[in-house]
């Protein structure tokens, strides 16, 4: 079994110097914590696997596909492997844990 605590997760996260911390890798899955900062960009590009993102802290607003929602704290996104997504007009810091199903990169080619 493996525990982790957010704090925990927070700091190594910073002290990576990383905006995305990958603290859980399985063939099936992968968890990661994800931060941007207020004002912040997400310059990410379509994954290759599906992805839940559950919004820990913070506001702001995705963008999936062609659709805009604002998120917070406790809000889950589903985005689909392939599809367009980001972060934007963020107000608060944003807290987010990532997962990938099957883990990160394993569907690229």
């Amino acid at each position: 079994m493996d525990i982790f605590k957010l704090p925990d997760l927070i700091k190594q996260r910073q002290d990576s110097n990383n905006l995305y911390l990958e603290f859980i890798r399985h063939p099936s899955l992968s968890v990661g914590l994800y931060e941007l900062p207020a004002g912040g960009i997400d310059s990410q590009k379509p994954h290759t696997e599906d992805e839940v993102y559950y919004v820990v802290k913070g506001r702001g607003m995705i963008r999936v596909g062609e659709e805009d929602r604002a998120v917070s704290g406790g809000v889950t996104v589903f985005v689909a492997a392939g599809v367009d997504h980001r972060f934007h007009t963020i107000s608060e810091d944003l807290t987010i844990l990532v997962f990938f199903a099957p883990a990160e990169h394993s569907n690229k080619k």
